[in-house]
């Protein structure tokens, strides 16, 4: 995860430590987008903050994502 502004926050699969392994099939970036594994994701601070309380409840998966490094 990495902040790319005020605000901001992007999933790039490519820097993720947990990327090919079981945490992908219940990744909330692949519940949401169903993108392509080498896609970025880039959300502002209101869409965080709504998933996060989506998933404090159970709605869907938390976010797994590990930047490596």
């Amino acid at each position: 995860m990495a902040g790319t502004g005020e605000g901001s926050l992007t999933v790039d699969c490519a820097r993720c430590a947990m990327r090919d392994t079981g945490a992908c099939e219940d990744c909330l970036v692949t519940f949401i987008c169903s993108r392509a594994p080498d896609d970025a994701l880039v959300i502002d601070a209101a869409e965080q903050r709504a998933m996060r309380a989506m998933a404090e409840v159970g709605l869907v998966p938390r976010l797994r994502h590990l930047r490596i490094g």
